[in-house]
């Protein structure tokens, strides 16, 4: 809708413009403060120049009313052009809002936690925000594939498998277990130990010279641990590409920055020049035991990644990697590539409370909070709609009591209940969205119609929500919408009233907006509270 107005508009006025929406509804749809951009080249006021403007607009079926307000210029849309579009919308069924194929291809990485254990809660946000862009995206018409970097080289996988076999001695093999400082822990170590017998014996837990075996055989358990935690809150990557294969092309990449001038050698160590990209101090890429670092990893990831063509690059990552934007983009510009192509979200850490107080983490789970404890607790729906209520690069907090009260308090219920408000509406009338399709927007009221114009906002809105990168836009928008419900719902007599069809027509296209919405946050609408 947005769109077909600013392209009408800037047709008549011959000009480019900007397109605003008033936050009071009474001054109109939309505004233009274009008036105000011309005043030096006019040499009149603004106000003047608006009331020019205005004149343009005699007899024009979009609008109702074009006014000039303080310089601005308003739009009031018409009851027609509201009904065209509602008409047209509900056709589509879940393509509303859709956009066209673009030629954009977007390589969207994100999760990529070390396959060492379970999710816990903090993965669990940078995980919904990108399942999240990618279906928004999709939906607007992105050519979105989206990954999952599994880090199963180095340290920390030396550390899982002596962390097994820990695990093993205490709970197979019944041998009192000295755990030292660093260790992985939680019970789903003591499952794994049971399957490491059933395939290997018992021996093994005793065998130093098999703690890389074990690790192999847990990464592998855990990854599927980690699959399975996220298709259960409706998140399933395209790819996953393991570090460990990747540094077979180690010796490729070092003889690209070799040749880029971007390395040298120092203290018996390989370091990258990633200060000339503006990063603090050079990285150490190669130790001095000959061993490629994590970062040299990443680099060679990265060449992968661009070398697999891609239009642009989203990497979410925890907001403790800030600084390591500039040494990657640094590493990218010594590739050949352009850095610029990559862009790097952060996610902030999450605080759990219950009851007000902060949530205690489980021993079971090894002193951290599991994404599949919370969505067990509060569900999936839940789960996701309260970690997109904020951008993912500030600090969230959330209590888990709130979010199982059945009432306004709980954002994700009261959305639902508009949408399931709605639906008894029309079981109460004996009547089905089809049934009113036909229905004319003639006479129909400001409020009723100011619910079309607000469903219709939907395609504008994920279009910013993408743009963005900021799906709390989407959370806010259902809320404000089921606000409006609501508030209809209890100022007007639906049922048997003389407009009774005319407004089940609104709420039919009011429905489509919130059942879409939450479709894109992975969330099914209940037709049902």
């Amino acid at each position: 809708m947005q769109k077909i107005v600013k392209k009408y508009i800037e047709e008549i006025l011959e000009r480019q413009i900007v397109l605003e929406k008033p936050k009071d509804l009474s001054l109109g749809h939309f505004a233009t403060p274009v008036a105000f951009s011309l005043a030096k080249e006019l040499r009149k006021s603004p106000m003047a120049i608006a009331q020019d403007l205005v004149l343009k607009f005699d007899n024009t079926e979009m609008f109702e009313k074009v006014e000039a307000i303080k310089g601005f210029i308003n739009f009031t849309l018409s009851n027609a052009f509201l009904q065209s579009l509602c008409e047209e919308s509900l056709k589509l069924d879940f393509a509303f809002a859709k956009g066209e194929k673009k030629k954009e291809k977007i390589l969207l990485e994100y999760v990529s936690a070390n396959p060492t254990g379970p999710l816990h809660i903090g993965h669990a946000r940078g995980a919904i925000a990108g399942d999240t862009i990618a279906r928004v995206g999709r939906h607007l018409g992105y050519d979105i594939s989206t990954e999952y970097y599994v880090n199963d080289a180095g340290a920390q996988m030396d550390l899982l498998g002596l962390s097994l076999a820990l695990a093993g001695q205490e709970s197979i093999l019944k041998q009192k277990v000295e755990y030292p400082e660093k260790y992985y822990r939680g019970d789903y170590l003591f499952d794994i130990a049971k399957d490491v017998e059933k395939e290997f014996g018992k021996d093994i837990f005793n065998d130093e010279s098999r703690y890389k075996e074990l690790a192999l055989f847990a990464k592998d358990k855990v990854l599927d641990i980690i699959k399975r935690d996220m298709s259960d809150i409706g998140i399933e990557f395209d790819n996953y590409v393991s570090e460990k294969s990747l540094y077979s092309s180690w010796e490729e990449t070092k003889s690209v920055l070799e040749k880029n001038g971007s390395l040298y050698e120092k203290d018996e160590k390989i370091w990258i020049k990633s200060t000339e990209y503006g990063d603090d101090v050079d990285r150490v890429v190669v130790r001095d035991n000959k061993i490629p670092t994590y970062l040299a990893g990443d680099i060679i990831y990265h060449k992968n990644k661009y070398d697999r063509d891609f239009d642009k690059y989203i990497n979410i990552w925890g907001a403790d990697h800030h600084g390591y934007i500039t040494r990657v983009k640094a590493a990218i510009e010594f590739l050949g590539y352009d850095s610029s192509k990559l862009e790097v979200l952060l996610s902030q850490m999450v605080q759990l409370l219950k009851g007000g107080e902060p949530y205690k983490m489980s021993k079971r789970a090894g002193n951290v909070i599991l994404m599949s404890d919370i969505a067990k607790e509060i569900g999936s729906d839940a789960l996701r709609f309260v970690f997109l209520t904020k951008k993912s690069d500030t600090h969230l907090e959330f209590d888990l009591d709130i979010l199982k009260n059945q009432d306004s308090s709980n954002p994700i219920f009261y959305i639902n209940y508009a949408y399931a408000r709605i639906n008894q509406v029309f079981n109460k009338a004996e009547l089905t969205f089809a049934d009113v399709e036909g229905e004319s927007f003639d006479n129909l009221n400001q409020d009723a119609l100011n619910l079309v114009y607000e469903s219709l906002l939907l395609p504008s809105i994920l279009q910013e929500a993408f743009t963005k990168r900021d799906m709390q836009k989407i959370t806010d928008y259902l809320h404000s919408i089921s606000a409006s419900v609501h508030r209809f719902y209890n100022e007007y007599k639906i049922i048997d009233s003389e407009e009774q069809n005319q407004y089940l027509k609104v709420l039919s296209l009011v429905a489509l907006s919130i059942k879409v919405a939450l479709n894109l946050l992975g969330i099914k609408a209940k037709e049902i509270m």
